[in-house]
């Protein structure tokens, strides 16, 4: 096995080189550079998509590598080899899961891809959860930027929250979207600026929900339907084929579960594992440390959230555990793990009785996990909609498009028969 040190290309230099890191979370990776920039270091967000990127990555990556990898090692690959950059100027960002998902091999995987091309010199920064937080020389994280990266998530979870609750009902088309820019905007300021606490997070979570609330509004009756699956294509529009907006234009109400929660769920597993299997103390304990300081940015945007009652607030970590518990062990963990039924819960008792289980072809315990669930989520929950879509490189948004509609055929037939709503 090869040592970890051996992964990296090339020491980074944050005074010359700007680091390209694929679009995994719509709103929250912008929000995430901003941070970076206010220390330094030069990210661009890579925008491309579209057949020929997922083209670049079938080139360089084996066809049997799960579909996120071909998506986001893609979008780095045909940057690095559309000419638009100096490859001497450059550095690439990658996550790593560690553990069973094949994301603890993207950096592998990057790195053979860069040695075909011949630009084995480009750097790579590697951020995940078991190999420690940086992998390259030059480049380090501080806990001033972890504080401030979780203000940037909290924020990213609370605009996708409102933008999805107001933006169907919307009387003025793209007034949502709007606010959702300006927001962008005074963010970018402050997220470069100097540091902040809880106690400023919360004020402007406050104001997000008061100018989402004065939106005005047609009340309707639509379908609700919540969004859940693997983490890279439940949320990349690249890698769902542009999902929310495909479920805009059928004049539905989408939910997506929050991105800090995910974060939460993996920091989870270090004190189940030492409860499971033993182990290291001090790592149990670190975790646990970490989840607690999580949880206050989680509990600050609930509580916010709460304050409103026309919107729907996310659930606590812990009742998501008691969510999760009433299908699987929550010693469940590869992939999205006991965390993906955990969700379905939330939003099935939040009204989104329609679920869409977005499933990358080479995640086999996102595979298990959805689909396994199914049959117990029928028992459970008889009036519960679920539909397992597959995504892979050479799938047809077409027939893709086609089984979501076949059921929102049913979703519309259960709403005629609904009692009304109300008001």
């Amino acid at each position: 096995m090869e040592n970890h040190a051996e992964v990296i290309a090339a020491k980074f230099d944050k005074t010359k080189q700007t680091i390209l890191v694929p679009d995994m979370f719509p709103i929250h990776m912008e929000l995430l550079a901003d941070v970076m920039r206010a220390f330094g270091y030069r990210i661009e967000v890579l925008k491309c998509s579209g057949q020929s990127v997922l083209d670049t990555g079938l080139k360089y990556i084996h066809n049997d590598m799960c579909y996120p990898a071909i998506c986001s090692v893609g979008q780095q690959l045909y940057a690095v080899t559309s000419g638009n950059y100096d490859t001497g100027k450059i550095a690439l960002l990658q996550f790593q899961t560690g553990g069973g998902c094949r994301a603890s091999n993207y950096v592998m995987l990057l790195k053979k891809a860069l040695q075909k091309l011949g630009l084995e010199k480009i750097p790579i920064v590697t951020l995940g959860f078991s190999t420690g937080l940086t992998g390259s020389e030059g480049f380090r994280i501080t806990p001033s930027m972890c504080f401030r990266a979780l203000a940037a998530l909290t924020y990213g979870d609370m605009l996708m929250l409102l933008k999805n609750q107001v933006r169907p009902y919307e009387e003025q088309v793209g007034a949502t979207q709007r606010l959702v820019e300006s927001w962008f905007q005074r963010l970018h300021s402050e997220l470069s600026g100097r540091g902040f606490g809880i106690a400023h997070l919360k004020k402007n979570l406050r104001q997000m929900a008061r100018d989402f609330a004065r939106i005005k509004t047609q009340p309707k009756k639509k379908i609700k339907v919540g969004i859940v699956g693997e983490v890279y294509v439940k949320y990349s529009p690249f890698g769902n084929n542009r999902l929310e907006e495909f479920l805009n234009t059928q004049d539905c109400e989408y939910m997506l579960p929050g991105v800090l929660g995910f974060i939460h769920y993996c920091l989870s597993n270090t004190a189940m594992d030492y409860k499971l299997y033993g182990g290291s103390r001090i790592k149990r304990d670190l975790g646990l440390v970490t989840e607690r300081v999580i949880h206050k940015y989680e509990t600050a945007l609930r509580d916010v959230v709460r304050e409103f009652p026309q919107f729907v607030a996310p659930a606590s970590f812990r009742q998501m555990q008691k969510n999760g518990s009433k299908l699987l062990h929550c010693g469940v963990k590869m992939g999205e793990g006991w965390y993906l039924p955990a969700e379905i819960v939330e939003l099935i008792e939040n009204g989104y009785d329609n679920i869409i289980c977005t499933q990358p072809f080479g995640c086999l315990p996102n595979h298990i996990v959805g689909k396994g669930v199914i049959r117990r989520f029928k028992e459970l929950y008889p009036a519960s909609n679920i539909c397992p879509i597959d995504y892979d490189a050479s799938a047809s948004a077409v027939n893709q498009e086609n089984r979501i509609k076949l059921m929102l055929s049913v979703a519309r037939d259960h709403l005629k028969h609904a009692e009304p709503a109300i008001s």
